[in-house]
């Protein structure tokens, strides 16, 4: 069944294809203007505004003068403000509809969160305040670090890595930092599964490691027995994403822990996906020694170009005392300092360094906490049901619609895994993903988890309604009924987006990032 938005218009009711509608005058589509290049649009050899000549004088710019025409378009500020704001409609954010990549790249956040990021005191401290005059900052960060801890059952918490590939990294190197103290410099090995994040194998990499796969058994979990057969005294660790990237939690990660540690090597999690079991599991007890948290994914604070990122990683005991520095320390009078040398007393001499010159990023700091204590315990825990439950309504209610590798392994956590399996010759995943722009969604993420040809990976989060499911819901099964039927008009989707489908792979390889103005 077909759904209906609210106007009452129904899919059946779009146009077949491109020649359905005569092709306007100004290529616009009624209120989706289409917008050119800045470039193309004002002329470089004109300006917006008029100015005075400016009288000769003493140059005094040494040899940075400019020696030729700058090159920039001269647009007026209606111009200017027209051209951006037009751009600006022509972005797909949460704000406009359900985002089938979750919180992996946008979650809902709530504009609470943003009035607190905004306060006087948090927006506009400076890192080289002197300590005195940010304790309220400071206390921010203690606080958040607190409940970090608490929240997975860790025993301390690195807060200044800025992402989650770099507090993998942090995590490696706590790991790295305690075999040489443990002057075990053999275990060069760090050990992947196949359902790991990419950045995973990358991290242990970059940090000296050499990786090794382990396999996955045919339900998308961790072969328990592959690993332990692979540990010896060469492994240093594993890296396990848990909820894996098949949306599947990792039964065995008690099993998985022990066996690394009676091995003599370490446990790291990746926590990129901790939104599924926040409130409901904690990492601490499952024997995990070090986890990133993505803020922007469990805490709702903006990711990419919504602002900057934020990756504290919670460590073990027996890896606290290799953390990064600086970190906050709150004395019995209730002032808060922060530690910043290796070589202060005996607080913390086993450090592997800093990681960053700052301590943080305040506005994601102050945004997580408020998500926390605005939802409370109960409130996260409801944020990890409701987000399996959506994933999961999602994967019963395509599983006939589009194959689902994993669905009989039980039920999902907040994300819902497809491939292209069942398609007509000739149809791929890309065609889906495209065809759902016409429909007016951003794609899901596709071609991931490797391990499942034509991958679709679909994470609604926990704030979309069943009405917002059920209509995206029905737009794959449209878009998946053209994909099988061979309708011709998919390959070459999307129709009514600003611009048609790329040649990616020409992009990719060969982009044009400068504009040049055309020859006279």
């Amino acid at each position: 069944m077909n759904a209906i938005n609210q106007s009452g218009w129904k899919p059946e009711m779009q146009p077949a294809g491109e020649g359905a509608a005569p092709a306007t005058h100004t290529g616009n589509r009624a209120l989706m203007l289409g917008e050119p290049l800045i470039f193309e649009i004002g002329d470089s050899a004109t300006t917006g505004v008029d100015l005075a000549e400016v009288p000769a004088g003493e140059n005094r710019l040494a040899g940075l003068a400019r020696t030729a025409p700058i090159g920039l378009p001269g647009l007026s500020e209606p111009e200017t403000v027209r051209h951006y704001t037009r751009l600006s409609r022509q972005n797909y954010a949460i704000d406009l509809g359900l985002f089938p990549l979750g919180s992996c790249t946008m979650k809902h956040n709530p504009r609470l969160n943003e009035k607190v990021a905004r306060l006087p005191g948090f927006a506009d401290v400076h890192p080289l305040q002197p300590v005195d005059t940010v304790q309220g900052a400071l206390a921010v960060i203690n606080e958040l670090a607190f409940w970090l801890i608490d929240l997975t059952g860790m025993h301390g918490v690195a807060m200044s890595p800025k992402a989650g590939a770099h507090g993998e990294l942090c995590g490696i190197l706590c790991i790295k930092a305690a075999l040489e103290a443990r002057g075990e410099h053999d275990r060069r090995v760090i050990l992947v599964p196949e359902s790991a994040h990419g950045t995973n194998p990358a991290t242990a990499a970059f940090a000296g490691f050499k990786v090794e796969d382990i396999p996955a058994t045919p339900e998308g979990r961790v072969d328990l027995g592959a690993l332990k057969a692979r540990l010896g005294p060469d492994v240093a660790g594993v890296m396990i994403t848990n909820p894996n990237t098949c949306g599947l939690f990792e039964r065995d990660m008690k099993a998985i822990s022990d066996a690394v540690h009676a091995a003599g090597g370490y446990v790291y999690c990746d926590g990129a996906n901790f939104n599924a079991i926040v409130g409901r599991v904690r990492p601490g007890d499952l024997g995990i020694d070090a986890m990133h948290i993505n803020l922007h994914k469990t805490f709702s604070t903006p990711h990419g170009g919504g602002g900057p990122g934020s990756g504290p990683v919670v460590l073990s005991k027996a890896l606290s005392p290799y953390g990064p520095l600086p970190f906050t320390e709150r004395h019995a009078d209730g002032h808060i300092t922060l530690v910043e040398e290796e070589t202060v007393g005996d607080r913390h001499p086993d450090s592997f360094g800093r990681m960053t010159a700052f301590h943080g990023q305040m506005g994601m700091f102050t945004r997580a906490l408020a998500y926390i204590l605005s939802h409370g315990a109960d409130g996260l825990r409801q944020v990890a049901e409701d987000a399996v439950l959506n994933a999961n309504y999602v994967l019963r209610s395509l599983a006939d619609t589009l194959d689902a590798p994993f669905a009989d392994s039980g039920p999902c956590m907040h994300e819902a895994l497809f491939s292209d399996a069942g398609l007509a010759e000739g149809f791929s995943t890309l065609d889906i993903a495209k065809g759902l722009i016409d429909e007016g969604y951003h794609p899901m993420t596709v071609y991931f988890p490797l391990v499942v040809h034509g991958a679709m990976l679909v994470e609604p989060t926990e704030t979309e309604s069943k009405a917002a499911l059920d209509q995206f819901i029905g737009a794959v099964k449209a878009v998946a009924a053209r994909a099988k039927a061979g309708d011709a008009s998919l390959k070459s989707a999307p129709h009514f987006a600003p611009r048609r489908r790329l040649d990616e792979t020409l992009a990719a390889r060969k982009p044009v990032l400068a504009w040049q103005e055309p020859a006279a």
